[in-house]
């Protein structure tokens, strides 16, 4: 299970059987779960007083850990596993933020532990993206691993089955949805919501100010600041570089610094291979293209990023005795 900030995604039996946003609606009345996933994510941002939208993580880690409790039990339902007669006993690998302290480990370990699953492991997720690019993680070669998720980016060079050295920033998909509500109230006079963030990020995302083939611009919808009225405004992709740069530069910087802290003869071998990006944050269009400017480094953005951490995952809970030793 790759328990994500923004999406978790469960793999079973080498498929992936569930992926769905991270988000529970609660009825504040009944205090009961009206909905996980793609149906709460539709009433968040326009749910009534007795409806309450919840993402229960927050950087990477459990923020609300009744809800986290939740959220892994009704993804379980989801399952063919939790339908049939008499449900196995439940091996889980939940990969977390290399950058994870004792207490949030614990936590996601204790919500997992409360929603049924008998016997929990936990893999860090850089080490979980590498093997399911393909890095075969066991080779004494350094690989440098850039995975930005919902809540965080991690980066880490890896080599003999283990992280060399790693830094893990709270800079991601969050913090871009944020940069760009902000620099559409700033610029435009215009409030949007993080829904409505998310869609001009994916339409008109862009970490350069210039691109091969521009995206075409991207109608706004949102609440005008000094009328009230609903309005609606083009977005081009270089405003969208310009209200992303200071986060882009900070996950620059985060990579700058763990190459520098790369032991010799690792950092030769990633001049040879380059750099490989996972996660939702390297679809960014030009993301790899100034990454690469930055470092002077080949860039290779993995196959199906999204869905590169829960893949590694999952091989490693099916190759259970060769990877047992990356796995607590």
């Amino acid at each position: 299970m790759d328990l994500g900030t923004a999406n978790s995604i469960v793999i079973y039996n080498d498929q992936v059987v569930i992926d769905e946003p991270s988000i529970v609606a609660l009825d504040k009345t009944t205090n009961k779960i009206m909905a996980v996933g793609k149906r709460a994510q539709q009433m968040d941002g326009k749910n009534n007083k007795t409806i309450e939208t919840i993402r229960p993580l927050r950087g990477g880690v459990i923020a609300d850990f009744e809800m986290a409790q939740h959220l892994i039990r009704e993804l379980i339902k989801m399952t063919n596993i939790s339908r049939s007669f008499m449900p196995p006993a439940l091996r889980m690998v939940i990969c977390i933020p290399s950058g994870i302290t004792n207490v949030e480990e614990r936590a996601v370990r204790e919500s997992a532990e409360q929603a049924g699953a008998k016997e929990i492991r936990m893999i860090h997720e850089p080490m979980a993206a590498a093997i399911g690019i393909g890095i075969d993680v066991l080779e004494p070669y350094g690989n440098m691993i850039v995975d930005i998720g919902g809540g965080t980016a991690e980066i880490a060079v890896i080599s003999l089955g283990g992280i060399v050295c790693n830094k893990s920033i709270k800079v991601a998909g969050d913090e871009f949805n944020e940069n760009v509500i902000e620099y559409m109230r700033k610029q435009h006079n215009i409030v949007i919501g993080v829904r409505t963030a998310e869609k001009v990020k994916i339409s008109v995302g862009s970490a350069v100010s210039e691109l091969e083939n521009p995206p075409d611009d991207y109608e706004t919808l949102g609440r005008d600041l000094l009328t009230g009225l609903p309005k609606n405004i083009l977005v081009n992709y270089k405003e969208i570089a310009h209200a992303l740069d200071k986060s882009i530069a900070r996950i620059e910087s985060a990579i700058l610094e763990t190459l520098a802290d790369t032991p010799p003869e690792l950092a030769a071998d990633i001049y040879k291979s380059g750099i490989y990006l996972a996660g939702g944050g390297s679809l960014l269009r030009g993301l790899d293209q100034r990454i690469a400017s930055k470092t002077k480094l080949k860039v290779h953005i993995a196959e199906d990023p999204l869905r590169a951490v829960a893949r590694g995952t999952g091989i490693a809970l099916k190759n259970f005795n060769k990877f047992s030793f990356l796995i607590k």
